[in-house]
């Protein structure tokens, strides 16, 4: 859900979607897992939420995925 009325919104696919951002903030092109490492330890998301937060960034064009694997921001 990216705005839940249910759930904590800590577990919403908009708030983690903003953990992915400014992490990519701080590098805008970065490996797949390693990103997930990374926001994985700042607030224990699961690998699913990684997946579907990826997934709303590329349709709202703020991140891509590319063939090698690297996440890149969008300007």
């Amino acid at each position: 859900m990216l705005l839940p009325d249910n759930i904590h919104p800590e577990l919403s696919i908009y708030y983690n979607g903003a953990i992915v951002i400014e992490q990519l903030k701080k590098n805008p092109s970065q490996n797949l897992l390693e990103l997930y490492q990374c926001v994985k330890l700042k607030n224990g998301m699961s690998f699913a939420t990684y997946v579907l937060c990826l997934d709303w960034l590329f349709l709202i064009h703020i991140a891509l995925v590319d063939d090698e694997g690297m996440v890149h921001l969008c300007s």
